[in-house]
């Protein structure tokens, strides 16, 4: 090897090892003091862009955290206001049981009617006043709001709160078409023996709670049984049915013993009565009242008028009427949820036109809107052509009047759909708080894995990091030895020097 003194390289290249020592050490510093192992995008380019992605999810995650539980905090507070309208419907629904009693009077019924006033204030009051952060929760305008439960847009999930005022929950009633062709029409007949009711064959299509059904109705079936079937269909539609028959028995136009046979359930019982005057028919009414056990039927005397009804819908028929004394009666179908007469009535004659029917009216009812309608025109049960859309119509709390029986009657329908639609409400709510509960847990679980993911790539291992600093600085001492020996090196050619 030369001996030389302008270039060292044995200096040089000390010099070299030591500066990537230095650099290996002043690595290794970093990533102790700060935790890290990706510092910047020299130390591992491709894995800083894979925990940014990271971090920005699961700081997306821990606010969606946040977020469901501000869904909870909003769905507790609406829950509580649910609660007081819950408990002010139930006192109103007392009210309305008291205001039925027929040992009230009219002073004592609108003495109640004035407590169910300030109730339904207070209803509006609760609706229009609860409030999460400023905005209103039970008035109806919080109808579709999204919460962001993800790291990334459209990650959702939509709260709807229906309205609990007033003038907004109550009972949607539709009732079946009365007047001529209906179902409570009379229809006459002369064999002794009622025709049928004047129901056609015919589908009901009911369209409630999202969900369309289907009814299917045969020639002059009763009201009581298709009442039957659209309650099969309840869970689905939401929708419930009554029915009830109505007639009128008057216009007796002799006295005489009155004999007919009455069927109202399925049983004909053999009516008779000996009427003195044709303006008093409470004889009458007291024979069919004897039979109500086997026909389910009730009877009402106003003067030379009685009053038949099946509360639960079945046809009344009067077959084989005879008089002795020669007179007539007219049988007329009643709208039983109405109030009027409904089609054309029949005189039933000794010999002649001896027998009739009346057939019952349907009323649905339901806490949300719906439509009705029937594939028949003619001696269908809904009022329009053929399939035509029968929309329901709110009787609301806002409405309610006790001061009446009736009244009190129609307000405990009402009140009863209120309670269902807020109890509805307050399970929506029961089960969005669970559900927010559940997202919260799993935004808990993917934030956590997230955050050990990133770990692995981004923090630094002090293990292996430790033990990359001390080979740094012993590296560092021993060059900067090694350094030291390499720049003495030169001397040996001022040796040579001073030999010559």
């Amino acid at each position: 090897m030369a001996a030389v003194i302008n270039t060292n390289s044995a200096s040089l290249n000390a010099q070299r090892n030591l500066t990537t020592s230095a650099s290996s050490l002043a690595t290794s510093l970093q990533r102790l003091s700060s935790g890290l192992r990706i510092n910047s995008a020299k130390d591992d380019a491709a894995g800083l862009a894979i925990a940014e992605r990271f971090t920005s999810q699961i700081k997306g995650l821990n606010q969606a955290v946040r977020n469901a539980n501000d869904g909870i905090s909003l769905a507790q507070t609406a829950e509580g206001g649910l609660g007081t309208a819950s408990d002010l419907l139930q006192r109103m629904r007392e009210l309305a049981v008291q205001s039925a009693n027929g040992t009230n009077s009219a002073s004592d019924r609108a003495s109640l009617q004035q407590e169910v006033s300030q109730l339904k204030q207070e209803l509006d009051r609760v609706a229009t006043t609860t409030q999460f952060n400023g905005q209103n929760v039970l008035d109806g305008s919080l109808s579709s709001t999204q919460f962001q439960v993800g790291a990334n847009a459209n990650q959702t999930i939509t709260v709807g709160i229906a309205s609990a005022r007033g003038n907004e929950i109550g009972n949607y009633g539709l009732k079946s078409v009365s007047g001529a062709n209906s179902s409570s029409a009379a229809v006459a007949a002369a064999s002794g023996t009622a025709a049928a009711n004047n129901v056609d064959t015919q589908t009901v299509t009911i369209a409630g709670n999202g969900e369309t059904e289907t009814v299917s109705v045969v020639a002059g079936e009763s009201s009581q049984s298709i009442a039957a079937k659209i309650n099969q269909k309840t869970s689905t539609t939401g929708v419930t049915a009554t029915a009830e028959t109505k007639a009128t028995l008057g216009g007796l136009s002799a006295a005489g013993t009155v004999t007919f046979n009455l069927t109202g359930n399925g049983s004909s019982v053999a009516i008779g009565a000996t009427i003195s005057s044709a303006s008093d028919m409470s004889p009458l009414a007291a024979a069919i009242n004897a039979q109500t056990a086997s026909t389910g039927i009730t009877a009402e005397v106003s003067g030379g008028t009685v009053t038949l009804t099946s509360k639960d819908g079945y046809d009344i028929a009067v077959e084989d009427f005879i008089n002795s004394g020669g007179g007539t009666v007219t049988l007329t179908g009643q709208d039983p949820f109405a109030g009027g007469a409904s089609g054309a009535a029949v005189n039933l004659t000794s010999g002649g036109t001896d027998s009739s029917r009346v057939g019952g009216q349907i009323k649905l009812s339901s806490s949300t809107g719906y439509t009705v309608s029937s594939s028949a025109a003619t001696g269908g049960l809904f009022a329009g052509a053929a399939n035509t859309q029968n929309a329901s119509s709110l009787s609301s709390i806002a409405s309610l009047d006790i001061s009446t029986t009736a009244g009190a009657n129609d307000a405990l329908r009402t009140i009863d759909a209120a309670l269902t639609s807020v109890t509805n409400s307050r399970a929506q709510l029961g089960a969005i708080q669970n559900r927010f509960a559940s997202t919260i847990s799993n935004l808990q679980t993917t934030s956590e894995n997230l955050s050990s993911a990133r770990s692995r790539i981004q923090d630094a291992d002090f293990a292996s990091e430790t033990a990359n600093l001390t080979r740094g600085q012993i590296l560092q001492q021993a060059g900067t030895a090694m350094l030291a020996q390499a720049n003495q090196l030169p001397n040996g050619v001022l040796s040579l020097l001073r030999g010559g």
